[in-house]
C-alpha cells in the first residue's frame, strides 16, 4: 500500500506505557500529511479565494463550503467513468480504517473518489459495505480493491455495487484478461449470477442493471512489480482494461529498493511505464499515488488521470502525532502560555483509530458515548485495542 510518508513501523521501546512517545522532525508536505490546524470545537472555515494549483485538480482543502452542495449535486453524482470520459482529473484517497465515520467525511470532505482497501486494510465484503453506504450518501464514488485477483472475491465485491473494483499484483495480459472475465456474466465472463438480490442492481429494483453494468463499472488493474511494467502496453491493451493503476511501493522493493520510489532507477522505469499507458491509442486511463517526491499536481502534468493523495490512517496518525508533539514539547520548554486542553475523544468509535493513538503518544484516550455514534458494544472494541496494555481509557456516558 502507497503511504504518503515513511517512516520505520514503531519499536518496541516506543509503544512501552511508560509515556514515552515518538517525535516526528519532518511530516512530508504531501495530502497525507497536511496538518490543518482547526481548533476542536470550532466550525471549518473554508477559504473561498483560495484555488487549486492545477484547476482542473480537484482538491478537498480548497472547495469554498458555499459550493459544496453544488458540486455533490452536479458533478460528483456524475458516474466515475462518465467524469473520466468528460477529461477530469479525479482526486482520491484510500480508506484502510474501514470507518464508515471517515469514508462520510471523506465525501463530504469533496473527494472524488475513494477506495476501500480490502488488500491493506484489516476489513472484508462485510466491513466494506457500510462504508461504501456512506460514500453513497455524498455521492463520491467508491472502488472496492481486492485482497487478491480472484473469482471469489470480485463476484462478492461487485455484488455491493461500487463503481470500480482494483485488482493488485496484475503482471501479465493473462492475468489481466483473467481479471476483467471475473467482471463478466457468462458467456463472456465467469461472474457468479445473482443480480436480482445484491445490492449492486438496488437488490433487483435497478431492472436495467444487466444492460449496463459493464458500461459504468471501471475495472482497474494495478501493474505494481518489475514484470509487469515490462508487459504494461499489453496489458492496458486488454478489452475490457479501463484503468492502470500505478503501484510504486511494490514495484521499487520489486527492483531492490524497498521502500524507496524515489530512487532514479524506480523513477525512470515509472516515467517510462506512464509514458507508454499514455501514448497508447484507445489505451487505458493512467491512475497513481502521489508520494513523497511526486506530488498529485505533478503527476496530474504528467497526464494521469486519477490521482490518490491520502490515506485516512495516515491523515489521522500524522494529525494525532502532530498533536501530541505540540503538547509534550510546551511542557518541556515551560511555556506559562494559557493552552488548550489536549485530549482525544473518540467519537468515531474505531480500534484503528484507537490504536493508533497509543503508537503517537496519547496518556489517555476517552471513548466518547454522550456525542459519538456508538454505544458499549461499540466502545469495547476501542477499549480492547491492541498495543495499549497498560494504557488509560475511559468511556463518557451520558447524563442520567
Amino acid at each position: 500500500m502507497a503511504s504518503m510518508s515513511y517512516a520505520a513501523p514503531p519499536s518496541s521501546s516506543s509503544l512501552s506505557p511508560f509515556r514515552k512517545f515518538v517525535y516526528v522532525n519532518h511530516l512530508h508536505k504531501t495530502p497525507s500529511s497536511y496538518n490543518v490546524s482547526i481548533p476542536l470545537f470550532k466550525p471549518l472555515t473554508l477559504n473561498k479565494a483560495k484555488n487549486p494549483d492545477v484547476k482542473s485538480l480537484k482538491h478537498p482543502h480548497t472547495r469554498s463550503a458555499s459550493s459544496a452542495a453544488a458540486v455533490a449535486s452536479s458533478v460528483q453524482s456524475q458516474p466515475l467513468k462518465a467524469r473520466l470520459k468528460n477529461g477530469e482529473t479525479l482526486y482520491g484517497i484510500f480508506l484502510l480504517s474501514f470507518s464508515p465515520t471517515l469514508a462520510e467525511i471523506a465525501g463530504l470532505a469533496g473527494y472524488d473518489f475513494a477506495v476501500v482497501d480490502m488488500e491493506h486494510g484489516h476489513g472484508g465484503i462485510s466491513d466494506a459495505l457500510p462504508c461504501l453506504r456512506a460514500l453513497a450518501a455524498t455521492n463520491t464514488a467508491a472502488i472496492l480493491r481486492l485482497p487478491e485477483s480472484s473469482a471469489t472475491w470480485a463476484k462478492k465485491a461487485l455484488d455491493l455495487g461500487p463503481q470500480g473494483i482494483m485488482f493488485p499484483m496484475i503482471d501479465s495480459p493473462k492475468s489481466a484478461r483473467k481479471a476483467v472475465s471475473y467482471c463478466r456474466f457468462p458467456p463472456n465472463g465467469v461472474r457468479g449470477s445473482a443480480h436480482t438480490i445484491v445490492r449492486a442492481s438496488d437488490y433487483g429494483i435497478n431492472e436495467g442493471y444487466l444492460s449496463n453494468y459493464e458500461e459504468a463499472l471501471l475495472i482497474m488493474c494495478q501493474v505494481e512489480s518489475e514484470e509487469g511494467v515490462k508487459k504494461i502496453d499489453e496489458i492496458s491493451a486488454v478489452d475490457g482494461v479501463d484503468c492502470i493503476q500505478m503501484g510504486p511501493l511494490d514495484l521499487s522493493a520489486s527492483m531492490g529498493y524497498l521502500w524507496d520510489p524515489g530512487n532514479k532507477k524506480v523513477k525512470d522505469v515509472m516515467r517510462s511505464a506512464e509514458k507508454s499507458v499514455l501514448g497508447a491509442k484507445n489505451g487505458s486511463y493512467l491512475s497513481g499515488f502521489a508520494m513523497p517526491h511526486d506530488s498529485p499536481e505533478n503527476m496530474k502534468l504528467r497526464g494521469y488521470h486519477m490521482v490518490a493523495g491520502a490515506v485516512d490512517v495516515g491523515l489521522f496518525r500524522n494529525a494525532a502525532v502532530e498533536d501530541v508533539k505540540k503538547f509534550k514539547m510546551s511542557l518541556d520548554t515551560g511555556s506559562n502560555e494559557e493552552r488548550e486542553e489536549i485530549k482525544d475523544a473518540d467519537d468515531n468509535f474505531s480500534p484503528v483509530l484507537a490504536e493508533i493513538t497509543a503508537y503517537a503518544g496519547y496518556d489517555f484516550v476517552v471513548v466518547d458515548m454522550e456525542h459519538g455514534h456508538g454505544g458499549i458494544s461499540d466502545a469495547l472494541p476501542c477499549l480492547q485495542a491492541p498495543g495499549t496494555p497498560s494504557r488509560l481509557h475511559s468511556c463518557h456516558t451520558p447524563a442520567t
